[in-house]
């Protein structure tokens, strides 16, 4: 399936974001690790949560967690510390994605887990146990899920958790996102030092607890207002003090012509009409909005220079090679360095008459490029139903501010 898109010339619209995937999914193992009853509210609607819920109140020996890499992470720490034996598996490409550094890490704690096909990568049997290890060292620049895996399960080690993280910390507000919601349920966990973490064997106790909505999905919007000639956007649900890293997002769009407002209800966007000559940003602290800006600076003909991407080799595919390849159909050259940066110095190739974005079972690609279509009226996007994931009413919403969307 594909859809192709027609953007209208100006955007005045409201929109309920969806709930944060980011505070659904933790707050769902702390609930469980804490035998809560208490009521979780405005919970994620999307795959990801959906299958994150069915694990937690399943009975089932096998556990599929689809793509969700975020559940897969967080269920292999929460798997090893609660009774039970189980095996946890995913898609073909999940089976792909590296969880190796998460079960040394587990299994240096006393956890129990097996590779049932291939050493390093899901499916993985486990067999939970009490967890009787305390003290891990990890490089600061692996995933932020395999740290805050760890730190979840903290409170219910028998000796709590002490974390050192070695070199560069990367994506610290997720980090401190887990740390914020831990605490929230009353546990005892905190950095002592630049690089060190300690939660102490203190149990979660239960709230009711309700999700803010999700910031990253919010910057889909804030690319919209960039590249639409007039925009008059309300986001709603979106708080001021937010725990979400990705709300800095709001900060780099401004630097864009974007400009936020708060409201009692979220925030408004308007657009200011600056921008910049380029834009160099760290994104290594908001790896999962550098889609959304690669793109909007490509299309604003702004060149750009990220760093900080090294974790996008690893998501839901290599985000780094397909954009590359999608935005080379839309007549724009990127270049990549060690993995971890990407730039554009205003090179143009020829576009393609009727590109078809391909999304690679990627959420973020098919919603990131999707917006494009405000300068390129024929383009398609292929697999559009990949945005389950993490926003399953985006295309509705689109339709809501105006965008025709044709089925192909």
């Amino acid at each position: 399936m594909r859809y192709q898109i027609l953007a209208p010339s100006t955007v005045n619209t409201s929109i309920q974001l969806p709930a944060s995937k980011s505070i659904s999914n933790r707050t769902l193992i702390i609930h469980a690790l804490s035998n809560g009853t208490e009521t979780l509210s405005n919970l994620s609607d999307c795959d990801d949560t959906r299958v994150m819920v069915k694990a937690l109140k399943g009975s089932s020996e096998l556990i599929d967690i689809m793509a969700a890499g975020t559940a897969m992470r967080f269920l292999t720490a929460y798997l090893s510390a609660t009774p039970g034996e189980h095996i946890l598996t995913g898609t073909q490409r999940m089976q792909q994605r590296p969880i190796q550094i998460l079960v040394n890490a587990l299994r240096e704690l006393g956890a129990q887990i097996e590779y049932t096909t291939n050493e390093g990568f899901p499916p993985l049997r486990i067999c939970g146990t009490t967890l009787a290890g305390s003290q891990i060292t990890l490089k600061g620049n692996v995933s932020s899920q395999y740290i805050s895996a760890l730190l979840m399960i903290g409170p219910v080690l028998k000796n709590g958790l002490q974390l050192e993280l070695t070199g560069e910390v990367i994506s610290r507000p997720y980090i401190n996102l887990t740390l914020q919601l831990m605490k929230e349920f009353g546990a005892s966990a905190t950095w002592t030092s630049e690089n060190s973490i300690s939660v102490a064997p203190r149990p979660y106790h239960c709230i009711p607890f309700t999700v803010e909505s999700d910031w990253s999905a919010a910057s889909y919007w804030y690319q919209i207002a960039a590249l639409t000639p007039e925009a008059d956007i309300e986001l709603k649900g979106l708080f001021r003090n937010s725990y979400q890293g990705d709300s800095r997002g709001a900060d780099v769009f401004a630097r864009l012509g974007v400009s936020t407002e708060f409201t009692d209800n979220g925030v408004r966007l308007k657009k200011t009409g600056e921008v910049p000559q380029r834009l160099d940003e760290d994104f290594v602290d908001i790896p999962d909005l550098a889609q959304t800006f690669v793109v909007t600076c490509a299309l604003l003909d702004i060149p750009f220079r990220f760093t900080g991407l090294q974790t996008l080799k690893i998501k839901e595919t290599d985000r780094i090679n397909a954009l590359k390849a999608e935005l080379a159909k839309l007549g724009y050259v990127l270049h990549d360095e060690n993995d971890s940066i990407l730039s554009w110095d205003g090179e143009r190739c020829e576009p393609q008459a009727i590109p078809v974005i391909e999304t690679y079972e990627d959420h973020r690609m098919a919603m990131a490029f999707a917006p494009a279509s405000i300068r390129f009226p024929q383009m398609e996007i292929a697999e559009p139903q990949v945005v389950s994931k993490s926003y399953p009413a985006y295309w509705e919403d689109l339709k809501r501010a105006g965008f025709l969307i044709s089925t192909l």
